[in-house]
């Protein structure tokens, strides 16, 4: 590896550790969340119920942002690709791509499926 690759993969992993630190707050806020569902369930709270909503809404949108860095990322290791590559990283890195574009995809579902769901008629989670 150059040391210019070097620095990109360190910036990389930089990246995603406050990637993990969002997630740490998606998980926080997945809590929260729950306990408004609850509440709703169990005592018919209509704020509850219009809160909860908007939390599934920031919930999916923040994670659509970080699924789009992601792909945004998997783009790049595909335009980085050199011929003499070995087969096995280029199948991998077209797989990495594969699996970011599903879960991006999957993101926009589940947010329009809040953002739809006006009845909390399903459960949804990020998974």
């Amino acid at each position: 590896m150059t040391q210019k690759q070097i620095n990109d993969k360190i910036k990389e992993i930089n990246n995603e550790d406050c990637i993990w630190i969002i997630y740490i707050g998606i998980i926080i806020l997945s809590w929260y969340s729950n306990s408004l569902e609850r509440n709703y369930f169990k005592y018919n709270d209509l704020k509850s119920k219009d809160k909860y909503r908007e939390s599934l809404i920031i919930i999916f949108s923040i994670l659509i942002v970080v699924y789009l860095y992601f792909l945004k990322n998997s783009i790049k290791s595909i335009k980085n690709l050199k011929p003499n590559d070995s087969v096995n990283k280029k199948n991998l890195t077209y797989l990495s791509f594969l699996g970011s574009l599903l879960i991006a995809i999957s993101g926009f579902i589940f947010l329009y499926l809040a953002y739809k769901d006006k009845s909390i008629e399903i459960e949804l989670a990020f998974n």
